[in-house]
This record gives C-alpha cells, structure tokens and sequence, in this order.
C-alpha cells in the first residue's frame, strides 16, 4: 500500500506528528481519503517519511482520540469519520509560517511586513 501524499518539512518548525496529523485531516476532510479508506501502517508510513514510527503513531493517535481513525486487530487503520474540526487550510498555513518565523527569532511587526511584501510583489 504506498502512502498518502505528505511531505514533513522537519525544518519548519512545526513538530513532525502534528504535520502528519494535519495533512492526513486536509486529505480527508478534502476527500482524497475517503471513510473505509485504509491507511497504510505506522511503520509503513513511518519509513516513507522517514520518521520515527512514534511520530507517525502520535498522529494516528491524536486522529483516533478525535474518532477520525479507527484501528481494528484485523482492519489495520481506517478512516472512520469526517474530521469535526477539519484545519482550515490558510490557517493551518499561518500556524506553519507563525512557527517557522519565531524559530528565526523574527518579530511579529517583521513576520507581517513580509507577508505584506509577498502581497504586493505578486
């Protein structure tokens, strides 16, 4: 089975469990990953990713906690549920960007003058 489409960026600031956590929400709140659809195992995923397989395990798990998953003996993991609280991706996106320019010890005055400045420039 060959995993969903996502790619951890381990630089970015965002813990790797939560980026997995949050893409495999999108996909399935967008439909690419529909319920009944069986995702690939931790380990599976964990080395596609090239991850730890606890940081894909948290992931699962947070989904699970939210009823999103469901992981049955025989099933494997299975896309239960629609996520309740599907991360809206823009916002998701400023939470990525919020991290990434606290990790570079940037000001929030200095983060919005470069977000301004993509604006204007395209």
């Amino acid at each position: 089975m060959s995993a969903p489409r996502i790619v951890v960026d381990v630089e970015n600031g965002v813990a790797p469990w939560r980026q997995v956590r949050d893409q495999l929400a999108r996909l399935i709140s967008g439909g690419v990953l529909p319920v009944g659809s069986r995702l690939p195992t931790i380990r599976q995923l964990a080395a596609d990713l090239g991850l730890a397989a606890g940081t894909v395990a948290r992931a699962y798990r947070e989904l699970e906690t939210e009823g999103v998953l469901t992981t049955g003996r025989r099933q494997g993991t299975v896309v239960a549920a629609l996520p309740s609280h599907a991360p809206d991706p823009l916002s998701a996106a400023a939470a990525e960007f919020v991290a990434v320019a606290r990790s570079l010890g940037a000001s929030e005055g200095e983060a919005l003058d470069a977000v301004r400045a993509h604006y204007v420039a395209e």
